[in-house]
């Protein structure tokens, strides 16, 4: 079972230290059950994911008595996640209920509006904040009053009513429920800014709840008993969700995660639940990628990515970073390339509607779907094929869908790395015209119209015969101009590990042995033009606080970064020296690079810091003749 969980990349080092800390140190572990009890044999595993393997693609809600502040208290306007308010503002618990749960009333609410809205989307399932970290509960608990049936003029219970909507949609619901935080609760496990809690932003950074255990494990015990685990059984009962999805279980010790977990199962056994309810312990159903992924490395297993509109997940007015139609549709690609899937956010506001530029958003996506999502994205599996110079593929049956998002100007449209004999090839948007093909040094070559279809992501079907045969060897195409190499596409060796997907760069380059590798080949020589993109922290003499996405959070002193990288094309080296800064872009100069097979390397010459830097990826640009 171990074996099997590792390979799946479910388990990892990190994670049996931690079990092997939990029996050996932990005097309560005798509360939690075994963790080998908890963790679903692969068949059970697969059965219970098949739906949402083949969903690929749902929404996310974070809606709440926040969303009426919209990240304003008392004329102060905060930036950050606007479900955070309560803390940011520090705003005390009875205050919070009397001046903000008590005048909640969404009168525009509307569960058949939203639900309309994500099928239109292309989405397949749906999950809501049942309780956030204030400790509201949005759905009639009897477990507490502090609920929107009892402490809000509002009188209506707005999760019975999406799930009955999702039901009648064909879509699956689920629940977000905040297990380990509850602002809440004189006694709760996070609202420490009244109360000494150890279980809060104190703790600096979380996971530290070792440093204050005999405080902090009554409280957490109690809590866990007398409000966690029965709203969750609440939801479980009242609702049946076909997902709990949990958060910051690093608040809380392992055990009683796994106690959690346990009665999860007891009464429940076929729900899906995710990776934040008891990492690093191993023992979930999926996995999550971090706040806001902007790329995604090779993953193993299931998983899932959970893109937000703009920067916050709650709705938040004084933030108007909304990102563009494009940047989802290519993130869905991107995951359901690598066997993942997107759960994207959307905040609506205080009065129950959608945010007018969350509707332009999805209203976009839609567009896109009708013509390429349920037949290149729905039911497709992770890619056998490299990552491509003009965008990613995905797989169903015999089926290859190219997600172009660099249209070739040539007409010529080049997929790396295919052997199979092909049927047929046709762009989706123009499903009765048959481009010609032709296969040529192991990669296929498709005539495309040169006016590019979609600009964001025009999708070409390749039909195969047979069983199919690839390279991974990544195709360099000097004739799309420029080329980004990204790091969570290359092989690391070394120490080196790849960081948050919303960061997605490389960190742990700490010795002259790391090194960031992608093996490429090339059908024809060409020049270069070789650009690096990197962050390179600056020396910090002095730990401090920064706000992070579960509280305040400890940044420790460092040594910065610094050193001299090299670039290594083939035996040809171009150098640099480390410039400090969060998102460095410099050009390194120009390098002739042959025909041929070889691999592009990025190592250390010299390290004059804690680290050398933190590199996103490197850009070839075309040289033109």
């Amino acid at each position: 079972k171990m074996n099997y969980l590792l390979r799946l990349g479910l388990l990892s080092l990190t994670t049996l230290s931690s079990v092997n800390y939990l029996s050996a140190q932990n005097e309560d572990s005798s509360r939690a059950p075994a963790v080998s009890t908890l963790t679903p044999t692969k068949e059970a595993l697969d059965n219970r994911m098949r739906w949402f393997n083949d969903a690929r693609y749902g929404m996310f809600i974070h809606w709440g008595v926040y969303s009426t502040l919209s990240g304003t208290w008392h004329g102060v306007h905060y930036q950050g996640y606007g479900e955070h308010i309560q803390r940011m503002a520090k705003i005390p618990i009875p205050i919070y209920r009397d001046s903000v749960a008590g005048v909640f009333n969404p009168v525009e609410f509307n569960a058949d509006e939203w639900v309309k809205m994500a099928k239109a989307t292309g989405m397949k399932y749906m999950i809501i904040t049942a309780k956030h970290h204030d400790g509201f509960a949005m759905y009639n608990s009897k477990v507490s009053d502090y609920n929107i049936m009892k402490a809000t003029p509002f009188g209506r219970d707005p999760m019975k009513e999406l799930k009955a909507a999702c039901t009648k949609a064909g879509i699956k619901f689920g629940f977000y429920y905040s297990h380990a935080f509850d602002w809440g609760e004189k006694n709760g496990v996070g609202n420490d800014w009244e109360f000494d809690n150890p279980g809060g932003d104190k703790l600096l950074g979380g996971g530290n709840w070792w440093e204050k255990r005999k405080e902090f494990i009554p409280i957490a015990q109690k809590y866990v008993d007398e409000k966690s685990i029965p709203q969750i059984l609440e939801l479980i009962n009242n609702y049946h969700p076909d997902i709990m999805w949990f958060d910051t279980p690093h608040k809380l010790p392992d055990e009683e995660n796994l106690r959690i977990l346990a009665a999860i199962r007891k009464v429940a056994p076929d729900m899906i639940v995710n990776g934040r309810e008891s990492h690093p312990l191993g023992n979930y159903d999926y996995g999550s990628t971090s706040d806001g992924p902007y790329e995604f490395k090779e993953m193993q297993g299931y998983w899932e990515g959970i893109p937000t509109t703009n920067n916050s997940y709650g709705y938040n007015a004084n933030d108007n970073n909304y990102k563009p139609v494009s940047y989802f549709i290519q993130l869905i690609a991107k995951a359901s390339a690598r066997g993942g899937n997107i759960l994207m956010n959307i905040g609506p506001m205080g009065n129950g509607k959608f945010n007018v530029n969350d509707v332009n958003i999805l209203n976009g996506i839609s567009k896109w779907w009708k013509v390429n999502g349920e037949s290149s994205i729905r039911g497709t599996s992770r890619t056998f094929l490299s990552v491509q110079a003009w965008g990613e593929s995905t797989i169903k049956r015999d089926t290859i869908f190219l997600h172009v998002f660099q249209w070739p100007k040539d007409g010529k449209l080049v997929l790396g790395g295919i052997k199979t004999t092909i049927k047929n090839c046709f762009l989706l948007s123009q499903r009765n015209l048959k481009l010609k093909s032709q296969q040529i040094e192991g990669d296929l070559v498709i005539n495309v119209p040169k006016a590019c279809p979609d600009t964001i992501d025009a999708v070409v079907a390749v039909v195969f015969k047979g069983v199919l045969a690839y390279d991974k060897t990544r195709l360099l195409q000097p004739q799309l101009g420029e080329q980004k190499l990204r790091t969570f596409d290359a092989s690391l060796r070394g120490s080196l590990k790849y960081a948050g997907e919303s960061s997605a760069y490389i960190e742990g380059m700490k010795k002259l042995s790391d090194s960031i590798v992608w093996h490429v080949k090339q059908n024809e020589g060409g020049e270069y033009e070789v650009i690096a993109n990197y962050w390179a922290a600056s020396k910090q003499k002095i730990n401090k606080l920064v706000e992070g996405d579960a509280g305040k959070e400890l940044s420790k002193a460092n040594a910065g970064a610094g050193g001299v990288y090299v670039i290594d094309i083939n035996g040809t080296k171009l150098t640099h020296t480390v410039t400090n800064g969060k998102n460095i872009t410099e050009t390194l100069g120009k390098i002739t690079v042959p025909k041929g097979v070889f691999n592009i390397n990025v190592f250390a010459e010299s390290i004059s810091g804690e680290e050398l830097f933190r590199l996103k990826s490197i850009v070839l640009k075309t040289v033109k003749k």
